[in-house]
């Protein structure tokens, strides 16, 4: 008789958080669970969460599939978060969010992020600079938009994490981020795999974003293990390693063995995109194709 091997998977979407058990030795998804979420928007084109949201629903979502599967989270040898992309959570120097995440489709920066391309050279500058052309959707807006419109939460800021980043960091206590995830931030260098410092210096001269930058961690690294007190909060084994995970198109790839030239993934959800797998950081003169470092080692190109 096979023993299981018990995994959890989590997905933090913009509609809600999705959970699966799944037992590596046989391959089978053993169970479900799924919390949603609510979005804070304007006519103006806001559209924030409230992170403590993300916090609930990975909670929910995560006892709804141990109870589906039949198991305890005691046996859960590890666990994954994919999230949707470009969010901005600012944290605090005590590890506090200082204001709602703003989300991908949140257009609010748009002014922001016309200057910022500006500064860059339009959009074939931006291409040329980080192998993207950045877009109100990506992070680096968000961030110019911050500055502008609450600049004493901006004086504040001691972290700047990716949704997925920072459900890491609420499990492990740790602020890192995977390449394929920072990819769609607006100031990460598609080409070299580096943040782009001049351009976080162009918004803020003080260096405080440079600072607040979370470490680059490869996709097969782990970010560590649980919380003690996360892990008996979620009913977890503490000894659960916590992988780096990374951006839900980036996962997806993996998830549909996009990891190799030939294949295409698409994907249908709040958004939609269709990429396909790279060895090298192929850009596009098209500023509507975006490309990414997967989290495979290689790159995607949706």
């Amino acid at each position: 008789m096979t023993t299981q091997q018990l995994f959890l998977g989590i997905d933090c979407g913009t509609q809600g958080t999705k959970a699966i058990v799944l037992d590596a030795a046989s391959g089978e998804v053993l169970g479900l669970g799924a919390a949603p979420h609510s979005l804070i928007s304007g006519a103006n084109g806001r559209r924030e969460q409230d992170v403590e949201q993300w916090r609930e629903a990975f909670t929910l979502a995560t006892r709804r599939a141990l109870l589906t599967a039949g198991v305890s989270g005691l046996d859960i040898l590890g666990l994954g978060v994919s999230g949707q992309q470009h969010g901005l959570v600012l944290l605090d120097q005590q590890g506090q969010v200082l204001r709602p995440a703003k989300l991908w489709c949140d257009t609010e920066s748009t002014p922001q992020n016309q200057r910022l391309l500006d500064y860059l050279g339009g959009e074939q500058g931006s291409l040329e600079r980080l192998g993207v052309a950045i877009a109100p959707g990506y992070t680096v807006s968000k961030l110019l938009w911050t500055r502008e419109q609450h600049p004493q939460i901006f004086q504040r800021i001691a972290h700047v994490l990716l949704p997925h980043d920072y459900l890491n960091y609420w499990l492990t206590g740790r602020c890192c981020s995977e390449y394929g995830d920072a990819s769609g931030t607006g100031y990460f260098n598609v080409r070299s795999r580096h943040w782009d410092l001049e351009l976080l210096r162009h918004i803020a001269p003080d260096g405080r974003l440079e600072t607040a930058l979370p470490e680059l961690l490869e996709a097969d690294q782990p970010v560590g293990t649980l919380l003690p007190e996360l892990a008996r909060h979620l009913g977890l084994n503490p000894r659960a390693l916590v992988s780096s995970g990374g951006g839900d198109n980036m996962l997806g790839a993996i998830g549909t063995g996009n990891i190799q030239p030939g294949a295409i993934t698409m994907s249908l959800g709040s958004s939609g995109t269709l990429y396909a797998y790279a060895e090298q950081p192929w850009v596009s003169a098209d500023a509507a194709v975006a490309t990414f470092c997967s989290s495979s080692g290689g790159w995607v190109a949706p």
